[in-house]
C-alpha cells in the first residue's frame, strides 16, 4: 500500500474528519429535529382536536344537563304527580261525564304548568315530543315541536316498544341509542334520542305513570356544523352500548367501529379527554380521541387524521433538505479552506523531511510561519542544527570512550588477588603465632568474598547466619572479647528458609553499636529462629535480643521508618532496618515485616516475621 496514500496523509485525514463531523452533525441535526417536529406535530394535532372536541362536548353538555333537569322535573312537579293521581284511573276526558266537571281545570293547569316549564328550558327545540302519561295511557298531557302525524291515540303504543320497558325500570337515566321516531310518517328521516321515566305518587314508590321526551339527534348534529372534520378523520358518537358513525346530519350504526388496543391508553393534554390505539374493522391501526359529552354513556371521538400529518411531514422533510444543504455547504467550504491553508505549508515541510534524509541539515526560514505549522518547522530547523551538534559531539564521545577503556583495563584489578593476599597474611600470622590476627583475616576474607559473589536478593537463612557469624567475629576482635552472641535455630529445617539478604546484619549491628557500646559493659545477643508451623502457619519468627540500653517508642518509630543510617558502618552504610523492613512489606506485606520491643535499660528485642519458603535445590544442612 503507498504510504501517500490520500487516506494516510494529514491533509487526507483531516478532510475525511471534516467531511465526517460534517455528516454527523448533519444526521444528529436532521435526527433530532425529525423527533422533536414528529412529537410536537403529533402534541399539536392532538391538543387541536381535543379543543374542538370540548367546545362540541361543552355545548351539548350544557343542552343536555338542561333537558334531563326538565325530565326530573316532569317526574317530580306536584302539578303532573297530581293530574296523574287524579286521573290514574278515569276514563279519557274527552268522554267524561258532567259529574268531573273540576277533572278539566285540573289537567289545564297541569298542562299549563308543563308548557310554561317547558318554554322556560332553554334547548327545548330540541324536544319533538313530550308526552305525560297515566299507566293505561287513557289521558295524557302532549307537547309536539314537529309536523307529522300528531294522533293523540298513537301514545297507547308506547308501552309496546322493545326499549320502553328497559328505560322505563331503570333506576337511573338509561339510554337506549338514536332511534326513528315512530310518530313521524316518514320516520326514517327523524333521528331522535328517547327517554322514558317514570313518575311515583306523592305517598309513596308506586308508579303512577311516565313521561316520554323524544330528544332531536340534532342536539349534537347542529354544534358540529362548523366542526373542522379532515377528509380522512371519522367522527363517531357512543350513547350507552350503541357506537354511531356520524355523517354530517346522519347516523349509522357501527357494531363493529373500532376495538381498543389494552395497554394503549394515555391521558391527553386537556383534562376529561383520552387518547387511545384502537384497532378498526378494516385491521387498521388508528389513534382515537375520546371526549365525554357530559352524559353518562355518552362520548364523542374523532380518528386523528393521516393527511395532515404527511402534509405537514412533506413541508418539514424539504425544510430538512434545506438545512442539510446549508450545512453540507459550509462543510465543502471548510474542507476547501482548510486544504488550502495547510496543504501548503505540509508539502514545504515533507520537502524539508526529505531534503534531511538525504543528508542536508542547513537551515530554512521559510518554513517558519506565524502558526502551529510554522513552529513545526521551527523545531525542523533546531532539529538539524541539533543532530550536527550531535554528530560532532558523538565522535568526541567516540574519542573519550577508548581512552576511558585504556584506563580502565591499566586500573582493574582481579578479585582472587585480594583474597591470595589476604590469605597469605594469614598464613604468615598462623606461622608467627598471631591467631587473632589469622582468625580475623579469615572472617574478612570469607565476608568479602559473600558480598562480592552473586547479587541474588533471597539466599538461606544459613547463609545469612553464615554471614553475620564473620560480621560479629571481627567485632569482637574490636571490643576486645566483651561481647558474646548465641544462636537458637530450633529446628533443621529452618535452616532452609529463604530470606532476604543482608537482614540480619543490620540488626545486629544496631544490637552493638546502639545498645550494648552506650550500655559500657559486656553485651550478649542472642540470635533465635522459631517455625510457626504448630500455630497452623507456615511462618518463621527470627529474634535479635540483645541486653543493652533499650530503646523509647519515639525511637522505635523513628528506627522502623528513617531512612539508611549514614552513621552506620562503612562496609553496609547503604543497608539499615526500615530498609530490611520496607524488603519485606513490599515482597509480602502485612503482617509481615520488623517489630521491635523494648524495656528502657534491660533489653531490645527485634522479631522478623517471613514466610518460610524453602527454595528447590538449596541444602538445608
Amino acid at each position: 500500500m503507498n504510504p501517500h496514500s490520500f487516506g494516510k496523509t494529514i491533509k487526507g485525514k483531516i478532510i475525511s474528519i471534516t467531511i465526517g463531523t460534517t455528516f454527523l452533525i448533519t444526521l444528529i441535526t436532521v435526527g433530532v429535529c425529525f423527533f422533536v417536529f414528529q412529537t410536537l406535530l403529533r402534541q399539536n394535532q392532538i391538543q387541536s382536536v381535543e379543543f374542538n372536541l370540548q367546545l362540541v362536548a361543552n355545548n351539548v353538555s350544557s343542552d343536555m344537563k338542561e333537558l334531563v333537569y326538565f325530565t326530573r322535573w316532569c317526574s317530580s312537579n306536584s302539578d303532573i304527580i297530581g293530574y296523574l293521581e287524579t286521573f290514574h284511573d278515569k276514563d279519557p276526558l274527552a268522554v267524561a261525564s258532567k259529574n268531573d266537571k273540576g277533572l278539566r281545570s285540573i289537567a289545564i293547569r297541569a298542562y299549563d304548568r308543563l308548557r310554561e316549564e317547558y318554554r322556560n328550558t332553554a334547548p327545548s327545540r330540541y324536544i319533538t315530543r313530550l308526552i305525560v302519561s297515566n299507566n293505561t295511557t287513557t289521558n295524557f298531557l302532549q307537547i309536539m315541536n314537529t309536523s307529522g302525524d300528531t294522533s293523540a291515540y298513537k301514545a297507547d303504543s308506547l308501552p309496546g316498544w322493545e326499549y320502553f320497558s328497559p328505560l322505563m325500570d331503570s333506576p337511573e337515566l338509561l339510554w337506549a341509542g338514536i332511534v326513528n321516531d315512530p310518530f313521524y310518517q316518514n320516520f326514517q328521516d327523524i333521528p331522535i334520542i328517547p327517554v322514558i321515566r317514570p313518575v311515583n305518587g306523592s305517598y309513596g314508590n308506586d308508579v303512577i305513570g311516565w313521561v316520554y321526551l323524544s330528544i332531536s339527534a340534532s342536539v349534537i348534529t347542529d354544534h358540529l356544523k362548523s366542526f373542522p372534520l379532515p377528509a380522512d378523520s371519522q367522527l363517531y358518537l357512543t350513547l350507552g352500548d350503541n357506537l354511531y358513525l356520524i355523517q354530517g346530519s346522519s347516523f349509522q350504526e357501527m357494531p363493529n367501529g373500532f376495538t381498543v388496543v389494552s395497554g394503549e391508553q394515555v391521558e391527553g393534554v386537556s383534562p376529561g379527554t383520552l387518547v387511545e390505539k384502537v384497532r378498526m374493522a378494516d385491521g387498521s391501526s388508528e389513534t382515537l380521541i375520546t371526549r365525554s359529552l357530559g352524559q353518562k354513556g355518552w362520548y364523542i371521538h374523532q380518528i386523528l387524521s393521516r393527511q395532515q400529518i404527511e402534509q405537514q411531514r412533506a413541508v418539514y422533510l424539504l425544510l430538512i433538505a434545506a438545512i442539510c444543504t446549508v450545512i453540507l455547504s459550509l462543510g465543502l467550504f471548510m474542507v476547501f479552506s482548510l486544504n488550502r491553508t495547510i496543504n501548503q505549508p505540509v508539502a514545504r515541510i515533507q520537502k524539508k523531511i526529505s531534503e534531511i534524509a538525504q543528508g542536508d541539515f542547513s537551515r530554512d526560514d521559510s518554513i517558519e510561519w506565524d502558526h502551529e505549522l510554522g513552529d513545526i518547522g521551527k523545531g525542523i530547523n533546531t532539529l538539524s542544527l541539533n543532530v550536527v551538534s550531535l554528530m560532532e559531539k558523538r565522535i568526541d564521545d567516540e574519542k573519550q570512550k577508548k581512552d576511558l577503556e585504556y584506563q580502565i583495563l591499566q586500573s582493574q584489578i582481579n578479585p582472587h588477588f585480594l583474597y591470595n593476599t589476604l590469605n597469605s597474611i594469614k598464613w604468615m600470622a598462623t606461622i608467627q603465632g598471631s591467631s587473632g590476627i589469622a582468625e580475623m583475616t579469615t572472617a574478612l576474607a570469607r565476608l568479602l568474598k559473600r558480598v562480592a559473589k552473586g547479587a541474588a536478593a533471597m539466599i538461606t537463612l544459613r547463609e545469612e547466619l553464615e554471614l553475620v557469624k564473620d560480621y560479629f567475629l571481627i567485632q569482637q576482635y574490636r571490643y576486645g572479647g566483651s561481647i558474646s552472641i548465641e544462636y537458637r535455630i530450633r529446628s533443621e529445617e529452618l535452616y532452609g528458609c529463604m530470606i532476604h539478604r543482608f537482614s540480619l546484619q543490620p540488626i545486629v549491628e544496631n544490637a552493638l553499636f546502639h545498645g550494648i557500646e552506650p550500655k559500657g559493659a559486656a553485651g550478649k545477643i542472642l540470635v533465635e529462629a522459631v517455625s510457626l508451623a504448630d500455630q497452623g502457619r507456615e511462618d518463621v519468627r527470627i529474634s535479635i535480643t540483645d541486653n543493652g540500653v533499650g530503646m523509647s517508642q519515639e525511637m522505635i518509630q523513628k528506627v522502623l521508618h528513617q531512612s539508611p543510617s549514614k552513621k552506620s558502618t562503612d562496609f553496609f552504610r547503604q543497608v539499615g532496618i526500615a530498609n530490611v523492613n520496607q524488603r519485606i512489606l513490599y515482597d509480602y506485606g502485612p503482617p509481615y515485616g520488623i517489630t521491635i520491643t523494648s524495656e528502657p535499660g534491660v533489653y531490645t528485642t527485634m522479631t522478623i516475621l517471613i514466610p518460610c519458603i524453602i527454595q528447590e535445590g538449596k541444602d538445608t544442612l
